[in-house]
């Protein structure tokens, strides 16, 4: 739902803000006061065309900013069109691409109204359209379909496949793999290599500790060659017979210190002989790895390394196999077409008996909304399968006796498209419980009298029942069926025109209804009847 428009600096409107609410919102105004120009910001905002002629004169931009809100929350468009000519867009304060607007605008807002993209020209709307009033259920053939596009895929993929030039690459490539003998326990051969590389290196400081703790002329050996020199001392000196036993203690801890370190190292004998295999095997991976995993970002490792192997296999298997596997997927395609044919046909023969409906139904809307000669078709033909079906739908209408049925697409009245948008509205939600939550009808009761348009204004609201309607309209008869009413309106002052939009209650509108009745000669008898309208209506807002 749109909550509110604030416009500044967009031609006649110096600066605007509209609060709108759900229902129908109806804006009236008298010619030239700048209705239109509501209208045109909306679009603006939605991703429509800008150029520096919209710009207020004597301002450095306009700006115009849509908030929206439904279940999920809010979002704010803006979009600014400065006096050289360019525009810049933004969601949510964040900016955007002008066709992001356009795009986020689709699911918010369908404009129907002069110079608005007509969503009901378009062949899959009218289709959907189609599928809903007649409450059709097309998952059956969007399965079959699904398949359908998966077994051409697969095909495809196969007539793309390489020859016996990629296979003989594929071959090599995975003989050399291969041949490498790649497994799980090459994963830590590089912390393997390290560790071997460190093993020689400990070894040759164990083997000078052991030599010099306990080798003929280590540290054992030279305090030993002290004890005969002790037991000489003894005699003259007692204490030393103690050292000689202190000496010999020595000894023994240095003998057992050395054959400590001996033992703590002679597993390391083993790595260490390990390294020169290891650096090979080594140098082997790198290589691998270089040569297969080569790609920007691609992670290194030997698990990577076997993830090729058989990727390549695979892909050297599906070329080996092709043509099996061809005929297979051909097969499997023309299966495939053929259900999808079978299940385009079944829908499209219950669009056809929707469109029978469909076609009875809007023709009496029509009429009651001021078409009263009219006639309104709808076609069904075979076409091509695609996502939504194996036909054409397209709507054809002749507003006036004596014309040729034409598709929606080239009637060039707004108007007419306007109400037919409303019909189909009516008879079948064509606007839709899915469509956007907004509508705009601009001028829809454009060059019809007051019988009509009292009906074009009860229709409205009651489009307005599930999602909020607006509508610009110059008719009385269908402004009274508002749940709220904004009045446009142009001041001059200081020899320059200035726009204002505001909502209007109770004698306020009142006063306006007589306007549209009565132009400016507001007597009794006009006053009395625009009571009488808002009273009938049941909207009038005191």
């Amino acid at each position: 739902m749109l909550e509110r428009l604030t416009v500044r600096n967009l031609a006649v409107v110096e600066e605007a803000e509209v609060a709108f609410g759900p229902g129908l919102n109806v804006v009236t105004g008298e010619t030239g006061a700048g209705k239109s120009v509501l209208i045109g910001a909306l679009g603006l905002v939605l991703g429509g065309r800008a150029d520096s002629s919209i710009v207020r004169e004597g301002a450095k931009e306009a700006e115009v900013e849509a908030v929206f809100s439904d279940a999920s929350g809010t979002v704010s468009l803006r979009r600014t069109v400065t006096a050289e000519g360019r525009s810049r867009a933004w969601i949510d304060d964040e900016s955007a691409a002008v066709s992001e607007l356009r795009e986020r605008g689709r699911d918010l807002v369908d404009i129907h109204g002069p110079q608005a993209n007509h969503r009901l020209s378009e062949p899959g709307f009218q289709r959907a359209a189609l599928d809903a009033f007649g409450g059709i259920d097309v998952s059956g053939y969007s399965a079959a379909y699904g398949e359908l596009v998966a077994a051409r895929a697969a095909r495809d993929a196969l007539l793309a496949s390489g020859g016996e030039d990629e296979a003989e690459l594929l071959r090599f490539q995975t003989g050399e793999l291969e041949a490498a003998g790649l497994s799980a326990e090459d994963e830590d051969i590089a912390s393997r290599h390290a560790a071997a590389a460190r093993a020689g290196d400990t070894l040759r400081r164990a083997s000078e500790v052991t030599e010099g703790l306990g080798g003929d002329e280590g540290a054992a050996g030279i305090v030993s060659s002290l004890l005969p020199v002790f037991a000489a001392m003894s005699r003259d000196i007692p204490a030393a017979s103690g050292w000689a036993e202190e000496a010999e203690d020595v000894v023994v801890r240095l003998q057992e210190l050395s054959r400590s370190v001996a033992d703590a190292t002679a597993g390391l004998s083993e790595l260490a002989e390990d390294l020169e295999s290891l650096d090979g095997r080594l140098s082997e991976i790198n290589r691998l790895e270089r040569k297969y995993l080569s790609r920007p970002g691609e992670t290194r490792s030997v698990a990577r390394l076997i993830e090729v192997l058989a990727e390549k296999k695979a892909r050297l298997d599906a070329i080996e196999n092709r043509e099996a596997r061809l005929a297979e997927a051909e097969k499997a395609l023309a299966a495939a077409e053929s259900a999808t044919r079978s299940a385009g046909a079944a829908l499209m023969s219950k669009r056809a008996a929707a469109a029978r409906r469909l076609e009875k139904a809007a023709t009496a809307e029509l009429r009651a909304l001021g078409f009263p000669k009219s006639c309104f078709s709808v076609k069904v033909e075979p076409a091509e399968p695609e996502a939504e079906g194996a036909d054409r739908v397209t709507y054809m209408f002749a507003p006036n006796p004596g014309e040729a049925e034409l598709p929606l697409a080239d009637i060039a009245s707004s108007g007419e498209l306007a109400r037919v948008m409303l019909a189909l509205t009516t008879v079948s939600g064509a606007a839709g419980a899915k469509g956007p939550g907004t509508v705009v009808f601009d001028e829809i009761d454009a060059n019809i009298g007051g019988e009509a348009g009292w009906t074009v204004g009860g229709r409205l609201r009651d489009a307005a029942a599930s999602r909020q309607v607006l509508a610009v309209t110059h008719l009385p008869q269908t402004a009274v069926h508002g749940e709220r009413h904004f009045s446009v309106s142009k001041v001059v002052s200081g020899g320059r025109t200035r726009t204002g939009v505001r909502e209007i209650k109770g004698e306020e509108r009142v006063s306006e209804i007589a306007r549209m009745l009565g132009g400016e000669r507001l007597t009794s008898v006009v006053r009395k009847h625009a009571k009488e309208l808002l009273e009938l209506s049941g909207r009038n807002r005191r």
